[in-house]
């Protein structure tokens, strides 16, 4: 967090120690431990050091994801357990993502157990908030994307689905649900990624890691 230009730091607090493995010119002000943890909601676990920050401003789709380029872009759809886009957005850093485009009204804030599971990889993925799914998808394939949902609904295997050289726009839906029948439609290519008769489904952070790692396959 530190690290990202973006990212508007208002306080940051640590004990003697933690202060000294600061970099350069971050301002600290000294605490006991005590004294941080009361600062603290109950159970936060902050190991010498704490801060507040301003959350990060979501950037415009065309700014964030235009022109296309090799790096995959994740569109969620109607996902809200934060624990499950966190996971998301640690597996896009890992692989490289270049955005995660997230509903507005349908995804949780990046902030508490959401960037606590993505263990730093907010500061690394750009985020893009919109109103409508399906319509972002349309633009993505506008803008040279091969726009793939990931559902269990057709024969076309995902290794089948990346065959086509263009980025790629990997959409994923809420678990249970999956991607909404409207979003589905908007994408060009539906895909699957084969598992085991005996399980009908995989979570869908888990999913997402094993599209992502297929996508990045082909860079």
């Amino acid at each position: 967090m530190l690290a990202n230009p973006r990212r508007r730091i208002e306080r940051v607090v640590a004990t003697r120690n933690a202060a000294a493995r600061l970099p350069e010119g971050v301002d600290a002000q000294i605490h006991d431990p005590d004294a941080i943890d009361r600062m603290l909601p109950p159970g936060a676990v902050h190991q010498g050091l704490a801060l507040r920050a301003w959350p990060l401003e979501p950037l415009d789709l065309d700014a964030a994801c235009a022109p296309a380029d090799a790096r995959p872009v994740v569109v969620l759809d109607a996902i809200t357990d934060p624990h499950n886009v966190g996971a998301i957005f640690r597996s896009a850093a890992a692989f490289g993502a270049r955005a995660m485009i997230l509903q507005d009204r349908k995804a949780p804030p990046l902030t508490g157990t959401l960037a606590k599971s993505a263990a730093g990889a907010i500061e690394l993925v750009p985020e893009v908030r919109v109103v409508n799914v399906a319509r972002t998808l349309e633009r993505l394939d506008g803008l040279g994307y091969l726009t793939v949902g990931l559902t269990g609904e057709t024969e076309t295997t995902l290794a089948e689905a990346l065959a086509d050289p263009r980025p790629v726009a990997l959409a994923l839906g809420a678990e249970g649900k999956g991607l909404r029948p409207g979003v589905l439609d908007a994408c060009a290519r539906a895909a699957r990624i084969p598992i085991e008769a005996a399980m009908d489904s995989l979570n869908v952070s888990n999913a997402a890691a094993i599209a992502l790692y297929a996508a990045a396959q082909r860079r």
